[in-house]
């Protein structure tokens, strides 16, 4: 037996790095589950029409929001919003990755041999691949816990003026993305986990700050092993995400009440 300390657990991990010119390649195509940006739409291949925001489309849990807490820049990274829920307990709906429930968040759900235009602001991203360990949501960056792995997984999520593709490629398990609709004259939020079977890609296009929005369209990625849990042989998950590595600016959105993430029914 261990006298005090286990391994550490593997918090998140950059494996491989390749840079994208959104400028010249500006397709994703899903090509059978690998993430390829082309100049052009393959032969025979249609561009899927990217999900617009609809305020009025309305999935996952609902809570109410009666007040922001604090807000605070942290330049030059960003800005910080703390959220009030009221509830004792905040439980993200597990939803599969469909078309509709992507598109309740303003995500467009890109499956196998399809592909969509990716549209930014910046000409110059990158496609990361990355190792995410099943603890890497149990690490809070507001509460002043340093690099404490912690017993509970906070509300954690952002939008910035980047695109994203997330890509689930790991070979045996679903990727999880985390997603939420905050509607701030009305006061309320809807949260939810999708999860992106295997082969699936979910693209996120930029949102910048916009203070006349009536909803603000959030996502976060720490809980993509989250497919992990009970899984006693595999403890993380590969995935591919192009992102703005460097200079980006991101909106976060968080709140401390404890939360629970389950499982969805099986496909089918």
């Amino acid at each position: 037996m261990p006298s005090t300390h286990l391994d550490p657990p593997l918090f998140i991990q950059e494996i491989h790095q390749k840079s994208v010119d959104i400028a010249s390649t500006p397709i994703f195509f899903n090509d059978g589950g690998k993430p390829t940006f082309l100049a052009s739409p393959p032969p025979c291949v249609d561009l899927l029409e990217p999900a617009v925001t609809d305020p009025a489309m309305a999935m996952g849990n609902e809570y109410q929001v009666p007040r922001v807490v604090h807000r605070e820049a942290r330049d030059p990274w960003g800005f910080v919003t703390q959220l009030a829920f009221a509830a004792e307990q905040v439980e993200f709906a597990p939803l599969w990755a469909t078309r509709e429930a992507a598109a309740a968040f303003g995500i467009t759900l890109v499956e196998p041999g399809q592909a969509v235009e990716v549209r930014s602001p910046v000409a110059k991203l990158e496609q990361i691949e990355y190792e995410y360990g099943v603890f890497a949501g149990h690490w809070s960056p507001y509460q002043g816990t340093k690099n404490t792995l912690l017993s509970a997984v906070c509300t954690d999520l952002e939008h910035h003026n980047f695109p994203h593709v997330f890509a689930s490629t790991d070979p045996t398990q679903p990727l999880v993305t985390t997603v939420g609709r905050y509607w701030p004259g009305l006061g309320k939020i809807r949260l939810a986990d999708l999860w992106v079977p295997r082969g699936s890609a979910l693209y996120i296009p930029p949102m910048p700050a916009n203070s006349h929005a009536p909803c603000i369209d959030l996502h976060g990625n720490r809980q993509s092993a989250h497919a992990c849990w009970g899984d006693i042989h595999q403890n993380s998950v590969r995935t591919h995400t192009l992102l703005q590595n460097k200079n980006g600016y991101f909106y976060w959105y968080w709140n401390a009440i404890a939360t629970v993430h389950g499982r969805p029914a099986p496909m089918g």
